[in-house]
């Protein structure tokens, strides 16, 4: 199953989702159009059935260059010609939510979130990758919090999920100074998983760590997901009362009884995707 946007490209197969960040002509900058056709497409792997998995990449030379400055030009005059101030600043607040939305609809996706970054990976495409799962890159990866070299403050995710990834010194460091941190160094600091030699290797190795993740019980795996966020978000207390309230309701699935009929069996457990 493929499937083209005007700024994504998605192809299903074997419970894995590829999403392409797929406007390689601007460095796949994030125009207005990629924000509503990320909350879409998010939505969309959410609900699939079929979808276990997905890996978000870019096509061409970059991961992305973050957001499209003639929309952030537009969205700058829309203001100017308001005359009344505050309906023009409520306008605006309300365009920053809907493209927070955007990345917090990766982070709410039931699936693991894989991105797999090479080139560029600036600005917005920080916030993007910080709200998924797990990060990978390419040696001639860079990334750059590049909002306050544009004399403005970072709003789309990076100020608050950095943080929780990265010791918070660094995260301030970055923040604070716009500086260009390579691929090797992105993994010394844990902003990735790992740091792959080229594109070619990163993206077989990510497409086998999918695979396996592909390979998993869907709801052991979406309950995962499930408490690793709510758990990074709370008290451990609240954490741990939590997934005893989850397991209560989840832990007697048909795919428990998979695992424990295959034991028996000497077999690896298949799952059904519903």
């Amino acid at each position: 199953m493929e499937k083209i946007y005007e700024t994504l490209r998605l192809e299903v197969q074997d419970g894995v989702a590829h999403l392409r960040l797929n406007n390689p002509g601007k460095a796949n900058a994030m125009t207005r159009a990629f924000w509503g056709e990320m909350r879409t497409v998010m939505a969309e792997l959410d609900r699939n059935e079929a979808v276990r998995v997905v890996v978000l990449s870019g096509e061409g030379k970059n991961f992305s260059a973050g957001l499209d400055l003639a929309m952030f030009a537009d969205t700058q005059s829309q203001m100017n010609g308001k005359f009344d101030p505050a309906r023009a600043r409520e306008n605006f607040r309300a365009t920053v939510l809907e493209m927070q939305e955007s990345f917090t609809a990766i982070e709410r996706c039931r699936k693991p979130v894989l991105a797999a970054m090479h080139g560029a990976c600036i600005g917005g495409a920080i916030d993007m990758a910080s709200a998924c799962d797990m990060r990978y890159c390419s040696e001639d990866a860079y990334f750059c919090v590049k909002e306050i070299d544009l004399a403005i403050v970072a709003d789309v995710g990076t100020l608050q999920r950095l943080p929780k990834i990265i010791p918070e010194g660094i995260a301030r460091e970055l923040a604070y100074t716009g500086r260009n941190v390579s691929g090797q160094e992105a993994e010394q600091i844990h902003l990735v998983n790992r740091c792959y030699p080229s594109y070619a290797e990163m993206m077989a190795e990510v497409g086998k760590i999918a695979a396996l993740i592909a390979e998993k019980s869907p709801i052991a795996m979406r309950g995962t997901k499930e408490i690793l966020n709510y758990s990074r978000d709370h008290s451990v207390a609240e954490g741990l009362n939590y997934v005893a309230t989850w397991n209560a309701a989840m832990i007697y699935s048909h795919d428990l009884l998979e695992v424990m009929q295959a034991g028996m069996e000497k077999r690896k457990p298949v799952f059904k995707n519903n």
